[in-house]
């Protein structure tokens, strides 16, 4: 196998592979990674982002564990609404980590695989990852993780381009994995393939709805999701049982 695999259900028995790939395609794209999302998104994923830190809000209290957190943006943001707390940004490239370390400087940094953390069960009081769960080999596995670290009563936020339902997203979808990433992306990082995958990732991954099935299938409650900007994008939150699981 040459790169990451784009659709989730491929994963299946080559979970290693997809997770070596999709690791050495973050660290090449990772110095160009901001200048091409603040090119791309126009500045609404910072938007979306905000989103994600209010259902995170909504936790019992503290600490936040920050799942795939890339370049730390989501930390960053995190760092600046809970001052004082205790935040640990995770992710499997030390290179994309490395990038963004400047964003949240009293932030735990910690490089890590998200389907076998490396923490206490019960360590933190909410969880959040921002477009990181679309690239996990396995969904399912990553989720009984979070599970797993999560305190009694805390929360997963999930923020991610799922797999669109409605027509016009589905149109914007296919046009954004088959025209615009690839080529912005080719000219910004000098790694077409590496968008090429980004974009094919989300008609590859789940639906929201999946997602939401999936998160129960694992052991969350009180699961729930809404859609953000026509659906482009998507936030599904659940929650660990205040009693024993």
């Amino acid at each position: 196998m040459t790169g990451p695999i784009a659709d989730v259900r491929a994963r299946s028995g080559e979970e290693a592979s997809h997770e070596t790939a999709a690791r050495s395609m973050f660290e090449r794209i990772a110095p160009t990674y901001d200048t091409l999302n603040r090119i791309m998104s126009a500045g609404i994923d910072r938007r979306w982002r905000a989103r994600a830190i209010a259902e995170v809000r909504q936790a019992p209290a503290w600490p936040v564990l920050d799942l795939c957190a890339g370049t730390m943006d989501l930390t960053a943001m995190l760092a600046r609404e809970l001052p004082g707390e205790r935040i640990v940004a995770l992710d499997f490239s030390p290179k994309m980590l490395d990038a963004g370390r400047h964003k949240a400087a009293g932030a735990e940094v910690v490089v890590g695989d998200a389907m076998a953390l490396p923490f206490e069960d019960g360590t933190f009081a909410a969880v959040v990852c921002g477009f990181g769960v679309r690239n996990l080999a396995d969904p399912a596995r990553g989720a009984r993780e979070v599970l797993r670290v999560l305190r009694p009563g805390g929360v997963f936020v999930t923020l991610e381009l799922f797999r669109a339902a409605r027509m016009a997203t589905r149109a914007f979808h296919l046009a954004y994995a088959q025209v615009v990433l690839p080529a912005v992306g080719g000219i910004v990082s000098g790694d077409a393939d590496a968008y090429r995958y980004l974009a094919r990732s989300m008609a590859g991954f789940l639906t929201r709805e999946e997602y939401e099935r999936t998160l129960e299938g694992v052991g969350f409650g009180s699961v729930r999701g809404f859609d953000l900007t026509l659906g482009v994008a998507s936030i599904v939150c659940g929650s660990r049982s205040p009693g024993p699981t």
